[in-house]
């Protein structure tokens, strides 16, 4: 229905906002001056024990300095009342008493077409429950069993289930006296192409009612019972009631406990939100059927000024949350952000709270990171910054990034937060790929080794030391000493295993480390397994005096800082290797002696230690590299190519 012009000014003004609010909140006497229309209370959005929630009477409106809620009479109504915007214009206008406009014919026909929709979705939901009950959803209920959902829990939820018949639903709304249009009109049955009765939508399958932020019943979705069902999940389809874009899973409740200060968490699924909600997360919701849109998102933020975006810990979870960080950027503004956690082990939340219980899940959150670390670790994600053209490209990418900012303040502040962290990947010298890892804050330089610091077994030069068995040693090390974890993780992810065993073992330490700060080592050696036992029997690992019970922490902490800067050194002079290389045949010669004399320069560095304070050098890796640069330079390639006789 529209409203003529002027008709909500005129509201307001007749109505007092200090009046409407006073309702719900107790006034602060002693701060708040009434004579000037000055008014504070504790914040009705969420439990606090001073007043931090002003009223300003004269104007019209209202602000949290805690929660940062505000807006006007009608967004208050709204808001702390779960009323939609022409409800609280009509109780406001009664309340003023002012005629609200005259309805239209249409609007009167499509609001009581909505309301005798939501008649037939109710007789819906009560015939789905029923049929939870009976001797043919036996395999359903064995389902929920197995998922930990009591029937306590489905009631709550009020699940149900539909019966694997063609018109089971259709039979029994007709036999109530509904018409056939309003069921199909309702999404519940669907009309054949050849004119035939209608069938219904859902069967097979166990059904989650969707409700409103009212609390009303607008759609369904159904979970296949059947392991060969083309789609797992079936949500109704758009109806006069249900836009599945605008709408979330448990909006009403999670509103009101976002209110309250809960946190507003956003995770995949049904079972997800009711996991959550069983383990004390009563602000959880879920996009139906659908990638995050933006009219969700701007139904979190009214919601939340900054929601948690909860991500299973696997590929396709980085990837839904890196779409919708997409769709977000433009959006954001100060206070109006997200967060994002991602779970462990490629979990769910309804998996993780199972195995680990809610404090797990709790830990989770509190790890939870903002949008620009999100987005900072794809920029950099399986790129090498060894030139300074690579490092133009990245500082491209961010540029478009920073574009997409709308909101000038923010841009900036979001500029320096990638400024920090360009000048904390860049600081240790490190030009190796990036691998994602645990989301924790990034060291901004590798940890200088201690002068002296000659104990570990491979630096000393064991017979056969090589790349793969330096990193043996290194996550052997880790393995059992979790506690320098937290310490050593950049390096860590900066590692790059070459063998298949080495990354999986990688994996686990970083998966744990991201877990909590300091894992316990028999967890790891469990979490290892057979790839962990062969590692530790190797037998210049089985003897390494670091892996001692009785090793001192100082001690492996500077063997490991060792041992990393040997092998990532190794590693940067082998690619300068490889460029030289593939560059030799092409090179002019002046341009060639430069390459040449530049390589000579780095192993030189290598030979003396990065850091200049110790006896560290790379031994016989050194040597090896030196020999197949003395053995390009003897071969003079550039010289064979010019001698290479042209056709005869």
């Amino acid at each position: 229905m529209s409203l003529p012009p002027g008709f909500l000014d005129e509201l307001r003004s007749r109505v007092s906002i200090a009046q409407v609010v006073g309702r719900t909140v107790t006034w602060d006497l002693r701060k708040s001056n009434q004579g000037k229309g000055d008014f504070w209370a504790p914040c009705p959005f969420h439990h606090e024990k001073t007043a931090s929630f002003h009223v300003d009477d004269r104007k019209g409106f209202y602000y949290c300095f805690g929660c940062q809620a505000k807006g006007d009479v009608l967004t208050y109504l709204r808001e702390s009342q779960n009323m939609s915007f022409m409800d609280a214009v009509e109780a406001l206008a009664r309340e003023a008493g002012m005629a609200m406009p005259e309805r239209t014919e249409g609007d009167r026909q499509r609001d009581e077409r909505r309301t005798t929709l939501v008649e037939v979705m109710d007789k819906a939901v009560r015939f789905y429950r029923m049929q939870l009950m009976g001797g043919h959803a036996a395999e359903a209920r064995a389902y929920l069993d197995r998922r930990g959902l009591s029937e306590a829990q489905r009631d709550h939820w009020e699940i149900g289930f539909a019966p694997d018949q063609r018109q089971a639903l259709w039979t029994h709304l007709r036999q109530a006296g509904v018409e056939s249009r309003l069921i199909v009109e309702a999404g519940l049955c669907a009309q054949p192409d050849d004119g035939g009765q209608p069938y219904d939508r859902f069967r097979g399958r166990i059904l989650f009612p969707i409700r409103d932020a009212r609390g009303r019943a607008i759609a369904f979705g159904g979970r296949s019972m059947d392991p060969n069902a083309r789609a797992k999940y079936l949500n109704s389809p758009e109806t006069p009631l249900f836009d599945k874009g605008r709408t979330l899973y448990n909006i009403g409740p999670a509103r009101t406990a976002s209110g309250k200060g809960q946190p507003l968490i956003v995770a995949e699924g049904y079972m997800d939100v009711i996991a959550l909600v069983q383990a004390g997360f009563e602000g959880a919701v879920a996009p139906l059927g659908t990638a995050v849109t933006e009219d969700q998102l701007r139904l979190m933020w009214r919601m939340h000024p900054e929601p948690i975006i909860a991500l299973d810990g696997d590929a396709a979870g980085l990837r839904a949350g890196l779409r919708v960080a997409d769709l977000a950027l433009p959006l954001i503004t100060a206070g109006q952000g997200l967060r994002f956690a991602l779970l462990p082990g490629g979990q769910d939340p309804d998996d993780l709270i199972k195995a680990q219980g809610a404090q797990a899940m709790r830990d989770v959150l509190e790890r939870a990171v903002p949008m620009a670390r999100l987005l900072w670790d794809r920029a950099i994600q399986g790129h090498v910054f060894d030139s300074p053209e690579r490092r133009a490209a990245l500082d491209q990418r961010l540029r478009a990034l920073l574009e997409r900012i709308q909101d000038p303040s923010l841009r900036q502040h979001y500029a320096e937060e990638f400024r920090q962290q360009r000048r904390a990947l860049f600081s240790d010298g490190s030009a190796g790929p990036f691998r994602p890892g645990p989301y924790k804050s990034r060291k901004q330089a590798a940890q200088a080794p201690l002068p002296g610091t000659r104990g570990s077994l491979l630096a000393a030069g064991a017979d056969g030391a090589d790349e793969d068995l330096r990193e043996a040693l290194i996550l052997a090390v880790l393995f059992t000493h979790p506690a320098l974890l937290e310490e050593f993780d950049d390096r860590l992810m900066a590692m790059d295993p070459r063998r298949e065993d080495h990354r999986l073992l990688q994996s686990v330490l970083l998966t744990a480390a991201q877990e909590h700060p300091t894992p316990a080592a028999d967890t790891l050696s469990e979490r290892g397994g057979t790839e962990y036992q062969r590692l530790r029997a190797l037998p210049h690992v089985a003897i390494a005096p670091t892996l001692r019970p009785q090793a001192e922490t100082d001690y492996v902490r500077r063997c490991l800082t060792e041992d990393f800067e040997i092998l990532l050194t190794r590693r940067a002079l082998r690619r300068e290797l490889a460029e030289l290389t593939a560059e030799l045949e092409s090179l002019p010669g002046e341009r060639l002696t430069y390459r040449l004399g530049e390589t000579a320069r780095a192993m030189d560095r290598a030979g003396k230690g990065a850091t200049r304070e110790n006896t560290t050098d790379l031994g016989e890796d050194r040597e090896s590299l030196s020999n197949q640069l003395q053995t390009l330079i003897d071969s003079q390639v550039w010289v064979k190519k010019k001698r290479r006789p042209g056709p005869s």
